[in-house]
């Protein structure tokens, strides 16, 4: 394994036309693995520190703003991630800049009616659907914090838009490294439970103004006066975001619902055990979003120059990348998984094992799929990925609701992995069905 895994990475470093998405697939990688590092410190420090269920809280109030962010960026952070390199290359760099600040005073604004809509609806929240009438100050405080966490989202993507490879690397880092400096501070100042939800919500503030300061930055220094301008109004915006919105939506809906609906049905401490064995199911991620992050305005610059060849080549070799660098980690997590779980968070969390194995499949045929979900988004096939997506998010719901009640984590764990394969195999079919050609890869095989 180990003598294939390095001829592997050999070929690809020594391939001149991979080489521009491999360069920054290393930073954005490093990125995400300090992210992921930083992240798993803090939940550590929770876990010991201040138990499952606050560990439920925070995971809780972390997949409430992932939501509530969903529907105030709009899908605008994944069309920026096309529009801005299209602006850049046919019109100016001020012609992208004028698209990005329209497109961020829409997430503001969204951002602030939504957010006074949940602070106003944070006791029908608390009590009424999670039956826990003592979240309603949680809910109140994280609506609070909902623009901030939009503009993290948007920021992050806008500067892949501008392939500031490094600036993306640290705006990888950022909500972390300030949610655990934060952990830390605030923690040796209030000996309160409540402490990680500040530190959550503070992380989310710092990076999202901060964020702000540096796109305006990289904007303002490559603009001149005389810049030719491509107006687009905010249905123009809107009309390409809407189905990345659905998308966006629907994939949130199959990787939280599990969280929320533990949330509805369980105890905090089955949520926490739950959330952990995500958390470590899904360390794959980071490589996926760390390749996704440069192969995506390569793949649009691809398909919309007729080069269809070679962007398949591409999207095959990001697939090689992908499985040769997340098998590794999916294998030791079935071989290791709990004593990891007993050692880093307690006795207690190894009851989460059996659910990280059946994340863990997932991930497995998530890993071997490839770029999919990016690959038809950059393509112009986002309404077909947008109805692939509905789909499995609407199965998942039910089987969560079906299942949860009765199994807990269990329950949560099987309808994650049937969604990732579902919401995986029919992209991968209809990716055959109409190029002749897929981007999963596994040896021998694809």
């Amino acid at each position: 394994m180990i003598r294939i895994l390095k001829q592997t990475l050999h070929n690809l470093t020594t391939d001149q036309r991979f080489s521009e998405i491999l360069t920054g697939s290393v930073w954005a990688l490093s990125a995400r693995v300090a992210a992921t590092a930083l992240g798993l410190v803090a939940s550590i420090i929770i876990a010991r520190v201040y138990g499952a269920e606050v560990m439920g809280i925070v995971a809780v109030m972390q997949s409430f703003l992932m939501l509530v962010s969903i529907f105030t960026v709009l899908g605008t952070k994944t069309s920026l991630l096309r529009l801005i390199p299209e602006h850049l290359v046919k019109y100016s760099p001020t012609s992208a800049f004028k698209v990005y600040r329209k497109t961020q005073w829409i997430v503001i604004t969204a951002s602030v009616l939504t957010a006074t809509l949940f602070l106003l609806a944070a006791d029908f929240i608390s009590d009424r659907i999670f039956s826990k009438p003592h979240l309603s100050s949680y809910f109140s405080m994280a609506a609070i914090f909902v623009v901030f966490k939009s503009l993290t989202e948007l920021n992050t993507q806008a500067v892949r838009g501008l392939r500031l490879i490094k600036t993306f690397a640290i705006m990888q880092i950022l909500p972390q490294g300030f949610n655990l400096l934060l952990l830390i501070s605030i923690g040796l100042l209030l000996p309160t439970r409540d402490v990680p939800v500040y530190a959550l919500l503070g992380g989310f503030a710092m990076t999202g103004i901060l964020g702000w300061i540096i796109m305006d930055y990289s904007f303002r220094k490559r603009m001149y006066t005389d810049d030719p301008v491509q107006t687009m109004s905010i249905f123009d915006i809107l009309s390409i975001s809407f189905p990345m919105l659905m998308t966006a939506t629907m994939t949130f809906v199959i990787g939280q619902t599990g969280v929320i609906m533990l949330g509805m049905f369980r105890s905090e401490a089955e949520v926490g055990y739950y959330a952990i064995a995500v958390k470590l199911a899904t360390l794959t991620s980071f490589v996926l979003t760390a390749v996704n992050s440069m192969a995506g305005p390569k793949f649009s610059e691809l398909f919309h120059s007729g080069k269809t060849d070679e962007l398949f080549y591409v999207a095959k070799r990001s697939a090689k990348l992908i499985f040769w660098t997340t098998t590794p980690i999916l294998l030791s997590l079935v071989i290791v998984g709990k004593p990891v779980l007993h050692i880093a968070f307690g006795p207690e969390f190894t009851v989460a094992y059996p659910a990280l194995l059946l994340v863990v499949l997932g991930q497995f045929v998530n890993s071997i799929s490839g770029a999919t979900g990016l690959f038809m988004n950059m393509t112009g096939n986002q309404r077909v990925f947008r109805n692939i997506v509905f789909a499995t998010a609407f199965a998942n719901v039910g089987l969560n609701f079906m299942l949860i009640p009765s199994y807990g984590i269990h329950g949560a764990a099987t309808a994650a992995m049937f969604s990732l394969m579902t919401w995986n195999i029919a992209t991968l079919g209809y990716i055959k069905l109409k190029f002749g050609k897929t981007t999963g890869y596994f040896p021998k095989i694809a």
